[in-house]
């Protein structure tokens, strides 16, 4: 399948569970189902772990570059599968192989996040990540994810709570 789409901010919050302060998606630019995602994070100096990380020289934790790049491929798989946003389970880190980080992302910088399938077998997913700075690589991993329902539906909750 090659549909190609984006999703404003309204739209990625009913595939990701996640909100603020841990919502790392800011729009998806371009989606191709079964392939690829790219996706904008956009680095404020308003991020609650930049008064910790670092005094006087702010940059954005590695762990929360990989974090975004995750939250990216979940919206991948979930689009790829055709869950409707009720159905969405959750997506687990099985997985990270390879990370390396290249420059620091500080406060002003967009992340621009593209992920994509290497595969998908007995319900393991394994993605190849980049997040780039202004055409610049900033870090890039291979991720592995397996999709589960979400133990919040299941006892009759909110999915989004």
């Amino acid at each position: 399948m090659s549909e190609s789409t984006s999703m404003n901010i309204e739209a990625v919050m009913q595939y990701l569970p996640h909100r603020y302060p841990f919502l790392m998606i800011d729009r998806v630019v371009e989606l191709e189902l079964g392939k690829s995602i790219t996706a904008i994070k956009n680095v404020t100096i308003n991020e609650p772990f930049f008064p910790g990380h670092f005094p006087g020289a702010p940059v954005m934790p590695g762990v929360l570059i990989l974090e975004a790049m995750a939250q990216a491929a979940a919206i991948l798989s979930f689009k790829t599968k055709a869950y409707a946003p009720e159905e969405i389970g959750i997506v687990y880190f099985a997985g990270i192989d390879g990370a390396r980080f290249k420059r620091p992302v500080k406060p002003g910088d967009q992340l621009v996040l593209k992920i994509e399938i290497v595969r998908e077998m007995r319900g393991i997913w394994k993605y190849r990540a980049r997040a780039e700075v202004d055409g610049e690589l900033a870090a890039e991993a291979e991720l592995m994810a397996t999709l589960r329902d979400n133990p919040a539906r299941d006892a009759g909750q909110s999915p989004q709570a």
